[in-house]
């Protein structure tokens, strides 16, 4: 049996499981759509975790998980007739057709920026008003302010150079400084959000994903502070009881290592 039909066969079984869990088993047949939605995103950012820690093991486990959850999905759909697995991979494939001219059509282009413009151009072309309806308002905002600026980018709404990205940060620390002088905490808020976007900008026109950034200085962090836990641990005197000046030597010994 090839490659493909053993895929098809486990795909197969899994749907077969998920009819007698719906079946069967008292918590998935009372599960909703709703009810799973907080889940799927735990379970995304489960994946989310293991791609960060490089863990091949652990992302095809946490890709099991999604798997299972947009099967439910489409099994929960199937039941009032509103669609099912059929329908939704369907949907998909007719979409990265359409979206993919220079694949299944005879548009050609140069490289993938001119991909990325085109997919923008496109979905303008199915009916959508704004080229940032497909930004999904649940998104944590560091993340969103990343689609954002990748979808007008797409439209060609951008800076050209990096170097006037870098101005526009240091302009938007200017103006919270300004704001922090004079001390209304409503707009160094708005200030320090400006700034904050503008810095996401500037990571984009270095190529660094902003999140995967950000999460690396967060492990970090949390290695070097549980290395000075430790070692506190070790002198069997509580953090709260050390000074900033104690802390410190083992906050220096924890970068070094």
């Amino acid at each position: 049996m090839n490659s493909r039909a053993l895929q098809l066969q486990a795909f197969d079984r899994l749907l077969t499981i998920m009819d007698d869990l719906r079946e069967k088993c008292p918590w998935d047949k009372k599960q909703t759509i709703q009810t799973l939605r907080h889940l799927t995103i735990e379970e995304t950012y489960e994946l989310g975790d293991a791609i960060l820690d490089n863990n091949l093991e652990e992302v095809k486990k946490e890709l099991g998980d999604l798997l299972l959850h947009i099967v439910f999905y489409a099994k929960i759909g199937s039941e009032t007739s509103a669609f099912d697995i059929a329908d939704v991979c369907n949907e998909i494939c007719e979409k990265l057709i359409h979206r993919h001219p220079h694949i299944y059509s005879d548009v050609v282009v140069k490289d993938e920026e001119e991909v990325k413009q085109n997919w923008e151009k496109l979905k303008l072309k199915e009916g959508k008003k704004s080229v940032l309806e497909g930004v999904p308002k649940s998104l944590p905002a560091l993340v969103k302010a990343s689609r954002i600026q990748d979808k007008v980018k797409g439209v060609g709404f951008d800076w050209e150079e990096p170097h006037q990205v870098w101005d526009k940060v240091q302009e938007e620390l200017q103006e919270l400084q300004v704001e922090v002088n004079a001390g209304d905490q409503d707009k160094m808020e708005a200030e320090f959000g400006d700034v904050l976007f503008s810095m996401i900008n500037y990571a984009r026109f270095l190529n660094i994903n902003p999140e995967d950034a950000l999460e690396r200085t967060n492990k970090k962090f949390i290695k070097r502070f549980q290395y000075l836990e430790s070692k506190a641990g070790a002198l069997g005197k509580p953090l709260m009881d050390m000074t900033l000046a104690e802390m410190d030597v083992f906050w220096e010994e924890a970068k070094k290592l």
